[in-house]
């Protein structure tokens, strides 16, 4: 037996994590959140499937590091979801965890106190509880997946979910996509190549036998039947791809794999070159498109906070009140203008001769 490898003589160190049972049962969902959570993941399925003329629009900060700056902007927006219910179906963009090329910080869960203490469990807690309180409000929340031992903690609470540019070419978010009850985005490469979200699409639309964490802690064999509702998500890369002509191009190449031709447009990013003012003139041109009869466009995606742009976490320094300490986001009066936008322009396409026509081919109801 010397020749065994003993793991526990590694120069690492753990700490037990309470099941995602246990903290559900802590934090347990109520009735009207439960129901919350299903009508919007079936508005949006009918959105994302062109049987609903409205769009999804995916709003908020780009992530969240402060929970009482983000409980302010959910109820600024509540507001607005429901004086623009008729055109938009809107849902709070609520991202607990960010990629990292290299290091950095890496999300509420992973580091809630934002100063390398790294406590997990206190993070997740936190998350499930801002959630919760969003919920209260009558406002449905998205996020993006991405560390995949999490999902099972917070997926009750969650109407839409991404899975990111780093992630989508990964066998186990797509497996992971295909068992899961909300509709998915899968976001283009980070060099704007397509390729790799169609094919995610493909394979989350399939059948998967996979292993998962399970609600006790454990690990389960989970046998998934395949999401139809997972989508393409465009997000930009060398160069931006929300215009018209990238638009025919992917729906072009999703007819060829035999896949809907729907797309969610993410206005950050590739797409606005990472400059919150950037998604202004992205959201316009694709108001114009919608409004001009444009059908395909299932969905926007914008960065956006109580306060523009951005800033840096420094230790010791205090942080300003509702801004960004990831990418640059909007601020919360360009925000409340792009919505106005866009929704004028759902209510414009449902008048153009272009959509009218669409609709006998794909059967829109309200």
């Amino acid at each position: 037996m010397d020749d065994v490898i003993d793991n526990r003589a590694l120069p690492s160190r753990t700490a037990r994590l309470v099941s995602p049972a246990q903290l559900r049962a802590f934090l347990p969902a109520s009735a009207p959140t439960n129901g919350l959570v299903r009508r919007t993941r079936d508005a949006l399925t009918r959105i994302v499937r062109r049987e609903d003329t409205r769009i999804a629009l995916i709003v908020g900060p780009c992530s969240i590091h402060d929970t009482r700056s983000a409980l302010e902007y959910a109820t600024r927006l509540a507001s607005l979801r429901d004086a623009y219910r008729d055109a938009l179906e809107i849902v709070m963009r609520v991202y607990f965890e960010k990629p990292r090329t290299t290091v950095g910080w890496k999300g509420l869960i992973n580091d809630p106190r934002l100063d390398g203490s790294y406590r997990i469990a206190e993070g997740l807690e936190r998350a499930r509880r801002l959630l919760l309180d969003i919920h209260a409000l009558g406002l449905p929340a998205a996020t993006e997946f991405l560390d995949l031992m999490t999902v099972r903690y917070l997926d009750d609470l969650v109407s839409w979910a991404a899975i990111g540019a780093r992630t989508t070419e990964s066998p186990m978010h797509r497996q992971a996509a295909s068992g899961l009850g909300m509709p998915i985005g899968f976001k283009n490469g980070t060099d704007g190549g397509v390729k790799v979200a169609i094919d995610a699409l493909v394979a989350a639309h399939s059948p998967h036998r996979y292993l998962a964490l399970s609600m006790d802690g454990g690990i389960e064999a989970v046998a998934s039947d395949g999401n139809p509702s997972a989508h393409v998500v465009l997000r930009g890369g060398k160069k931006p791809n929300y215009d018209a002509a990238s638009i025919d191009a992917v729906c072009t190449d999703l007819a060829r794999a035999g896949m809907a031709q729907t797309v969610v447009v993410d206005a950050s990013h590739g797409n606005s070159g990472k400059v919150a003012q950037g998604q202004t003139a992205v959201c316009r041109d694709l108001a114009k498109q919608i409004a001009d009869g444009e059908g395909r466009i299932a969905g926007v995606m914008i960065e956006s906070h109580l306060s523009h742009g951005r800033q840096d976490l420094i230790p010791g320094v205090p942080l300003a009140y509702g801004q960004s300490i990831t990418d640059e986001c909007l601020g919360w009066d360009d925000t409340v203008e792009l919505i106005h936008t866009l929704a004028g322009a759902v209510r414009a396409r449902r008048r153009s001769a272009l959509y009218r026509s669409a609709l006998a081919q794909h059967a829109f109801s309200d």
